[in-house]
């Protein structure tokens, strides 16, 4: 071989090899790099919620996976009839381009295939003019396009990308503004005109040229019929289809819940655990109590169904009725934090039970409570002296809450509530102190809703499910609860209930069982109402977005209703179980103070408890002689709101310390309401109120007792009936002693700072 055929050879292998090389980098990693998208939030099969424009103007969704059949099948043959057998470039259709331009003497035929078309798209604005250079590059570029990527992957970029006419770009966007439903919903004649638009859009428009626009779509049914594609009467029904007239708005469910994430993901396709179904119906119900709210100042309504077993939202109101125009009405009032009201005290009481503080009927002090200033009160502003736990819970008494988180810990309950996924806690326990379980920290709808369907979810498995299952573990890793019992009788206190109809539902058997709590923060500003059943959680908040108050504005009356009603949309859930057996003790209950039985209890119960409940106080209220004594100060309010009530009345200090949790004292006829001894009080802080000074407050036994008043052994003055005094003692340490006409005497110690 000679030297200058060696050359030959090398300098062919060489080009050739460059050509190989550019041909394999002609087609850039991403085609359309770039390339601005809209905001598209799905549901959990696909459904579409919501979307918002992309940057540049164009409702552009982001790249499908795959193209309807029907349009797939009319674009295929519109465009490029031999599109899956083709390289990339379909020779045929060239030539037959090349004798039409030539016999016509201007551009008749491009022989554009589907391929070479997704190249021009994805070069937009890289060229200047349709020149034979432009026209050679998108051939070779298309030949590479058709090595990468599978024919349907082609056809998606196509559809996706695809130009439908003023500011609509690819198939899904074209579907939903022009038929108002998604691609996969597309009859023959919408497929037809979808696959005709593309071709001149500049010229072809929804609304101008509607005659040649239906002309072309006709025709190509017609050719799909001649083909046997589909039948003459298919084709008939087709070409009969009207042309759509102005664009169809986007569906717009979960509005405020879509725009919060359009808005944390821009140009991203999100896909959420919504049920669309279930989400149109709830938005339905909502609506309609929104608007009968708004007669009376109550201009808001959200609300959220949380799926138990998976802790998945199945629909979100963030919301209702958007279109009424206000201020707040796009506000995401599930996601927004809201004072809380009651509607964590189910959280309190689970929690006290499995550490053992209490048992389920345990008797609570329901007392006037003044704690430097604080002082809590029952919604109805009675005071029922001593009330069972589970009574407590289920009417929703603030004052025996007060006591039970100041016996529990602030910090410490505090803590539970983030291990639980609160995260709207933005302030310290000490700043929240114990108003934090009457609405003085703030809680999202969503995450009181989700945190009630973990513990619902956990109580009814077992440990070796959670341990067997790696979402059950993440889920449950910091979970703050470990005694299912506990919550048992959370569950059943909330089962008692009253509904808003005042109606019983043990009494109708056809009346699914639900467990649900109120709460209605101060001011009448927030209404809340929590559901819980075996599969799912429905939680609803009502209100006003801004935070104005409503007088009607009661958990009860507002937001309880429609959960009722949105869980009769829901498939009937099982009943829950009982307690499993080995994760109870069984032990004596006193029947009356609902504590374990004591020396002197003779009417009790064995009941099914947490493991923890030995470590509960021991019945002290029974005596020897049979009598059952409350502390004083129980005992006047108890006898109250119970004036029939008869038997003997004597001292009762381990009675008082375990009903209050604090030091019993010498209490025989008569016990301090507040302070209590040892207080350190502020003075300025009660004038400040306009009160004037601070209010001694004390109970006797005795409805018609004159007690004696002495401060530092200085007589103040005499009271009779009603035993209150307000002083002004200076700053230090004082001893305050009050005397009846038995000698029976009562004192405490308090510092004033």
């Amino acid at each position: 071989m000679t030297k200058r055929r060696k050359v030959t050879i090398i300098t062919i292998v060489a080009a050739l090899a460059a050509i190989i090389v550019a041909w394999l980098c002609c087609l850039p990693r991403e085609l359309f790099k770039g390339c601005a998208y809209s905001s598209c939030v799905r549901d959990r099969d696909g459904g579409l919620l919501g979307a918002r424009i992309a940057s540049d103007g164009q409702w552009r969704f982001p790249p499908c996976d795959s193209v309807p059949d029907r349009y797939a099948t009319a674009v295929i043959e519109f465009e490029d009839r031999r599109f899956r057998r083709h390289p990339g470039v379909d020779i045929l259709a060239v030539g037959r381009a090349v004798r039409q331009n030539l016999s016509g003497g201007h551009t008749v035929s491009g022989a554009s295939t589907i391929s070479m078309q997704v190249i021009r798209m994805s070069r937009r604005g890289r060229y200047k003019s349709r020149s034979y250079g432009e026209k050679f590059l998108e051939a070779v570029m298309a030949t590479r396009l058709e090595a990468r990527y599978s024919k349907d992957e082609i056809l998606a970029l196509y559809a996706t990308h695809a130009p439908f006419g003023g500011n609509v770009v690819g198939i899904e966007a074209a579907a939903w503004r022009y038929f108002g439903h998604s691609p996969a919903e597309l009859s023959w004649g919408e497929a037809a005109l979808l696959a005709v638009l593309p071709n001149s859009p500049s010229s072809i428009h929804i609304s101008r040229n509607r005659d040649r626009l239906l002309e072309k779509r006709n025709s190509l049914l017609r050719r799909l019929c001649s083909r046997g594609v589909i039948s003459e009467e298919e084709c008939g029904l087709a070409c009969s289809e009207p042309l759509p007239g102005e664009p169809e708005p986007l569906p717009e469910y979960a509005a405020q819940y879509v725009e919060r994430l359009c808005s944390a993901r821009p140009g991203e396709e999100i896909h959420t655990s919504i049920s669309l179904d279930l989400q149109k119906q709830v938005e339905e119900l909502c609506l309609r109590h929104c608007r009968d709210f708004s007669t009376t100042g109550i201009n808001d309504l959200a609300a959220v169904v949380v799926d138990v077993r998976s802790g998945e939202v199945l629909a979100w109101v963030g919301n209702s009725d958007k279109e009424r125009k206000r201020d707040g009405a796009m506000v995401d009032i599930a996601w927004s934090p809201r004072s809380t009201g009651s509607i964590l005290k189910p959280l309190l009481y689970t929690a006290a039970l499995q550490d053992g503080q209490i048992l389920p009927n345990t008797l609570l002090k329901d007392t006037p409570l003044n704690i430097d200033g604080f002082k809590p009160q029952n919604f109805d502003r009675q005071y029922a002296g001593a009330v069972p736990a589970s009574d407590a819970l289920s009417r929703s008494l603030n004052v025996p809450f007060v006591v039970m988180l100041r016996n529990y810990g602030v910090a410490r309950f505090d803590g539970l509530l983030r291990n639980c996924g609160m995260t709207s806690l933005s302030r310290s326990a000490d700043e929240y102190g114990l108003s934090l379980i009457l609405g003085g920290a703030e809680a999202r709808l969503a995450e009181v809703a989700r945190i009630y369907a973990d513990i619902a979810c956990w109580y009814q498995l077992d440990d070796s499910e959670i341990a067997g299952d790696k979402g059950l573990q993440e889920r449950f890793q910091d979970f703050p609860f470990y005694d299912r019992t506990s919550f048992y009788y959370c569950l059943e206190a909330l089962s008692r209930v009253n509904r808003p109809d005042e109606m019983d539902w043990r009494q109708i058997p056809s009346v699914r069982k639900i467990a649900w709590k109120t709460g209605t923060s101060w001011g009448f500003r927030d209404a809340w109402a929590v559901g819980i059943s075996s599969d799912y959680v429905v939680g609803v908040w009502a209100g006003n977005a801004l935070g104005q108050s409503a007088p009607g504005l009661l958990g009860a009356r507002t937001a309880g209703p429609v959960m009722f009603e949105i869980f009769n949309l829901l498939p009937r859930s099982a009943p829950f179980d009982g307690p499993r057996y080995g994760e109870y003790i069984s032990a004596e209950v006193c029947r009356e103070s609902g504590m374990l039985k004591g020396q002197y209890c003779e009417e009790c119960d064995t009941l099914m408890l947490p493991k923890n409940a030995m470590r509960s106080r021991v019945c002290a209220y029974h005596k020897s002689d049979g009598s059952f004594v409350l502390p004083p100060a129980m005992d006047w309010y108890w006898r109250r709101r119970n004036p029939s009530a008869a038997g003997s009345h004597e001292s009762d200090g381990d009675a008082g310390r375990a009903a209050t949790g604090s030091p019993a004292g010498d209490y025989r006829q008569m016990e301090f309401i507040y302070p209590e001894n040892g207080s350190i009080l502020t003075a300025a802080r009660q004038i400040e109120s306009g009160e004037g000074g601070i209010v001694f407050q004390l109970a006797h036994r005795n409805p018609d007792a004159t007690v004696y008043w002495h401060l530092d052994s200085e007589y103040l003055g005499q009271t009779r009936q009603f035993h209150s005094m307000t002083l002004n003692p200076a700053k230090g340490q004082h001893h305050l002693t009050v005397v009846d006409r038995d000698g029976s005497t009562a004192s405490l110690s308090f510092t004033i700072k």
